[in-house]
């Protein structure tokens, strides 16, 4: 009979170097994508703003909203940086490309059927209408663009 005589003992080990090299070199790109393809997340800026209700004088006296920037980053005042809401609905602004800082305050209000938000107390006068009356509830919300995150979500008690 004839026998034939294999010789099979390396198979196995060259089997087992390539498998470690190529789960070694998946890693690797496992890895190196997540290091270097995930770039910081933007961040909004981080406020303490703080809105309450106020009356304004003009053919009489009526609701309006005032905002105090109690502390922290700067908010950058333009339609391109930052998106007021009144209950859902925009609102224009009255001033541009200012910022928003520590102990300043911003006035939101109605002129005709639009809401508008000032930073000068002169410019109240010129609102005429009311936001809410008594006991009405309205949210005022400030959104950073850049990143469409909240800055601030508020609920006025009138």
């Amino acid at each position: 009979m004839f026998k034939m005589n294999r010789n099979e003992d390396a198979v196995s080990p060259v089997i087992g170097v390539i498998l470690m090299v190529a789960i070694t070199v998946i890693l690797a790109a496992v890895i190196a994508a997540f290091v270097f393809g995930m770039a910081p997340p933007d961040v909004a800026p981080q406020a303490s703003v703080r809105a309450s209700a106020s009356e304004a004088t003009s053919a009489g006296e009526f609701a309006i909203v005032m905002l105090e920037h109690q502390g922290g980053d700067g908010i950058v005042l333009s339609s391109s940086n930052t998106k007021f809401l009144v209950g859902g609905t925009g609102v224009s602004y009255a001033i541009v490309d200012n910022e928003f800082s520590a102990g300043e305050r911003l006035y939101l209000g109605l002129k005709g059927t639009d809401y508008f938000v000032s930073s000068s107390p002169s410019d109240v006068t010129n609102f005429t209408a009311a936001i809410g009356g008594t006991g009405d509830i309205v949210e005022v919300t400030v959104i950073d663009v850049s990143t469409q995150q909240m800055i601030a979500d508020m609920d006025i008690r009138f």
